[in-house]
């Protein structure tokens, strides 16, 4: 599902948002947790700190879907990886937009180097 202007704008906006992928079951939600976001053209994505190590990262790659919640409401969701090979524009404007989101963040910087960038998801609404 797209995403509306409003849930664009308020999600941009948003420093709320935890994610739960799926367990191996495929339909009970794992732990949610508090994870970075933004929207690239109109698009929600996320990157895992700890690159392609990560717990939730793995489960969302495995399972495909699962559960966030955002800005005070929770959405099942599907996930759909965004390898750097191909994506170098959008991975740059993903870049730009967690610079501009958390600028002010000593967190910031790793957010943008590699293992972070092979670990980009997108957040399909369901």
């Amino acid at each position: 599902m797209t995403l509306t202007t409003t849930q664009q704008e308020t999600f941009a906006q948003a420093d709320d948002f935890h994610i739960a992928p799926y367990r191996a079951d495929g339909t009970t939600p794992g732990t949610l947790t508090w994870i970075w976001s933004v929207v690239v053209d109109g698009d929600l994505y996320v990157r895992a700190w700890n690159g392609q190590q990560s717990r939730w990262y793995n489960a969302a790659k495995n399972q495909g879907a699962g559960k966030i919640m955002i800005a005070g409401n929770e959405y099942t969701v599907a996930f759909e990886l965004v390898p750097v090979a191909g994506h170098e524009a959008l991975q740059d404007e993903i870049d730009a937009a967690y610079r501009k989101k958390y600028a002010g963040s000593q967190y910031m910087p790793p957010m943008i180097a590699d293992g972070p960038r092979n670990a980009t998801v997108r957040v399909i609404l369901k």
